[in-house]
């Protein structure tokens, strides 16, 4: 596995290798002992998956607070989507800036979201599928988002004119200035 550091300390973007023959190919998506060599040490314990049908559906930006707070390993099982954290760590060198990566069935990339951070996503293709792993189950009681368009974070989805399709919740989620974060920077753990 191929494993890069993103301009933000402790975002990783990690890309399986992938054996192919006329039949297909296989790929190992996560490999305790493998990444582990190379410093990721995040358990998971929950694994995700879901399904947008239409272009333009954006989920987030999600986080869960402290003490149930998540990290998470996101691929994209079919289609193609634009994947982004947004670094909410108190005292982080980049407290408030963003990170966004195409991931898709072809390239098989993924992107390994430690807790502290926003997560959100938008799909480039009908019928794309999401599939993430995390390292706590989901506790709504710890929920939080951030609005997508907050123009503090400034994140280029790439929609152009488009508006996005949207949950009832992320349509009116909170802004940045105002969100006191929960999470504290520790350094760039994985």
């Amino acid at each position: 596995m191929q494993v890069e550091q993103t301009p933000i300390p402790g975002l990783l973007l990690i890309t399986p290798k992938r054996f192919g023959d006329h039949r297909g190919f296989f790929a190992e998506t996560w490999s305790r002992e493998k990444l582990g060599a190379q410093g990721v040490t995040t358990d998971f314990v929950q694994d995700n998956h879901s399904l947008s049908a239409q272009v333009g559906t954006l989920r987030g930006l999600h986080f869960q607070c402290p003490p149930r707070a998540q990290a998470k390993l996101v691929r994209c099982g079919r289609g193609v989507l634009f994947d982004v954290a947004v670094d909410i760590r108190r005292g982080s060198p980049t407290y408030g800036q963003w990170f966004g990566v195409e991931l898709s069935f072809e390239n098989g990339k993924q992107l390994l979201i430690p807790a502290g951070f926003a997560h959100g996503f938008v799909t480039r293709a009908p019928e794309t599928e999401i599939i993430y792993k995390c390292s706590d189950s989901y506790a709504p009681e710890t929920e939080g988002a951030l609005i997508w368009n907050d123009p503090d974070i400034g994140i280029d989805w790439g929609l152009g004119d488009a508006a996005p399709i949207l949950s009832a919740k992320d349509a009116v989620a909170g802004a940045f200035a105002s969100f006191d974060s929960p999470f504290a920077y520790e350094g760039a753990a994985s």
